[in-house]
């Protein structure tokens, strides 16, 4: 039986609706779409599915390190509030990828689709070995073409770092998070910087 054929008989009446969405997104750690959360609920009307989650993210909005997003496909996420991530990622029971590979993903995301030989050509010939740990992470896909290969990032990649699925809104946030990381270097290399004495 799959996550969204849950019998409607196994629910408990005395649950509330809203704390069932809260286990499912809780559960899953990833954006969860409004037919898999009526499955749990046992409801087929996406507007009472919406507004019960949006409810439990209305419970969210205020209090704790703990937030719920609509993301702009309709989907909900549970997440931590960025502001609390540099304290406590390094207690991540998973660490996904080490910067090489981030470096290359970044690469692939924003480009895509792009073919395995351009990436060598621009990321060198340790991307060959990046690609097939992607891969492995099921964050990227490759499709043959030609001699070479085409790549492009998975549900998966947008689902992991709470990006849209359309590709060409992935790109703009990608250029968002590209600009914050920047700005964010430039303001530690400033602070870094020896004072010059007059």
């Amino acid at each position: 039986m799959s996550e969204t054929q849950q019998p409607t008989e196994l629910l408990d009446k005395n649950l509330d609706r809203s704390s069932l969405i809260e286990a499912a997104l809780y559960v899953t750690g990833r954006p969860v779409d409004l037919k898999t959360l009526g499955s749990i609920l046992g409801i087929r009307s996406e507007e009472k599915i919406r507004d019960t989650a949006r409810q439990l993210k209305e419970r969210y909005k205020n209090s704790g390190a703990i937030e719920i997003l609509e993301l702009s496909d309709g989907r909900f996420v549970m997440q931590l509030r960025p502001q609390y991530a540099p304290y406590v990622k390094r207690l991540a029971t998973r660490q996904l990828l080490t910067p090489g590979p981030m470096k290359t993903l970044s690469f692939i995301a924003y480009k895509q689709p792009i073919t395995q030989s351009y990436l060598a050509k621009v990321r060198g010939n340790l991307s060959y070995s990046h690609v097939k740990q992607l891969q492995e992470a099921g964050l990227i896909s490759e499709e043959k073409l030609g001699r070479t290969k085409m790549l492009r990032t998975t549900p998966n990649f947008a689902d992991y770092f709470n990006l849209s699925q359309d590709v060409q809104v992935m790109k703009k946030q990608l250029e968002q998070v590209f600009e914050h990381l920047k700005s964010e270097k430039m303001a530690v290399t400033q602070t870094k910087e020896p004072q010059k004495s007059p």
